[in-house]
């Protein structure tokens, strides 16, 4: 099984969840929190691979329901500069094995990648979108 860096927005339900269906799948995971780690354009941009700008984001980040971040009208430099001055923007979670990167849970992709056990059925849909029926409290603090 694999040793996954899994960075994840602390309190977040989705994360918890799969952080459980990793672990469930033998994984053993390092966790740390998306919103405090210092990310640089070389550090984030490897996530993201060859996906369309606008997968990289969060849809549930407030700037983005609000319409002040349009991720359709944002090219790569404007995208990752945005995520580095907001990480709630960064789609979660972002999950690393030795040089391999990935954004997102998607079951099917996840266990083809690093293996999922029965979890690879789990709708995807409800691993990545908010379950809440309002949007999370911003965090106090997004800085180290």
């Amino acid at each position: 099984m694999a040793t996954i860096v899994f960075y994840e927005k602390p309190g977040c339900g989705n994360n918890t969840r799969q952080k459980n269906l990793l672990a469930e799948a033998g994984h053993e995971l390092i966790v740390r929190n998306l919103l405090t780690t210092p990310w640089t354009v070389e550090t984030l941009r490897p996530f993201f691979g060859g996906r369309p700008v606008a997968e990289w984001f969060n849809r549930a980040a407030p700037r983005v329901k609000a319409g002040e971040v349009v991720p359709e009208n944002l090219d790569e430099t404007e995208a990752l500069a945005l995520m580095l001055k907001d990480p709630l923007l960064i789609r979660r979670p972002l999950m690393q094995v030795g040089e391999a990167r990935e954004v997102g849970f998607d079951p099917g992709k996840v266990a083809a990648w690093i293996g999922l056990g029965s979890a690879a059925d789990a709708p995807a849909a409800h691993l990545e979108q908010c379950q809440r029926p309002h949007p999370c409290p911003p965090p106090e603090s997004t800085t180290p």
